[in-house]
């Protein structure tokens, strides 16, 4: 088997959980929601990104000194509760997104808002890479003032280094639902699944050409 029919077997895999194995997933869905505020304390504070695929925005801030937790979820939709058949269907408005519990004074909100921008290609208005459609477009999610600024001043400053318009929206945090067990820690509970989907969808390559000509200027 090629890897191009290894990657269609994953998408399929991916988009099943909407139809069959939807209700045998929510049987894990036991997290209550909870405002995208709720866990900012003196010591912690919260940030939350849509970079797309929620697996590939967990694997890029999971290894970053300073974070303590990330949980893949849902936001910035109308559906109360939405499992993940709702949100990939695109009838339920919200995005895939990541919510990263961090450190301040380890790591900066600039910081990473530095590493969401290299997650992702901000230029693109209708998804990213291989997934299509609003569910896996790019955002922002602020959840005060300094962080709205914040995101503003960074999102100038990344359409002057690429010479193009950035597509990435910034909004204000609304509720956000932690996803199904299944997708939480995906990259790490199935590494070579995840691979060959990161892969094939096109997104190392894609960042690569639009990052990495940054990096050698």
């Amino acid at each position: 088997m090629n890897k191009m029919n290894i990657f269609v077997g994953l998408l399929y895999l991916k988009n099943i959980y909407r139809f069959g194995l939807a209700g045998f997933i929510g049987l894990f869905y036991t997290c209550p929601y909870m405002h995208a505020s709720s866990e900012s304390s003196d010591k912690t504070a919260t940030a939350i990104f849509a970079g797309g695929c929620f697996w590939c925005t967990e694997a890029a801030f999971d290894h970053v000194p300073g974070v303590i937790k990330t949980t893949s979820g849902y936001t910035g939709g109308h559906l109360d509760k939405p499992t993940y058949g709702d949100v990939s269907s695109g009838s339920s408005g919200h995005y895939e997104a990541l919510k990263v519990t961090y450190d301040p004074s380890k790591v900066s909100y600039n910081q990473l808002l530095d590493i969401f921008w290299e997650s992702i290609d901000p230029t693109d208005a209708g998804g990213q890479f291989a997934d299509r459609g609003s569910q896996y477009k790019t955002a922002i999610f602020y959840l005060n003032e300094d962080q709205y600024q914040a995101a503003l001043q960074s999102k100038k400053q990344v359409e002057q280094k690429l010479g193009m318009k950035v597509q990435t929206a910034i909004l204000k945090a609304s509720t956000f639902y932690p996803a199904e067990e299944a997708h939480q820690d995906y990259h790490q509970k199935n590494p070579m699944q995840y691979q060959y989907y990161k892969r094939g969808s096109g997104r190392p390559q894609r960042l690569q050409e639009l990052w990495g000509r940054m990096r050698e200027k």
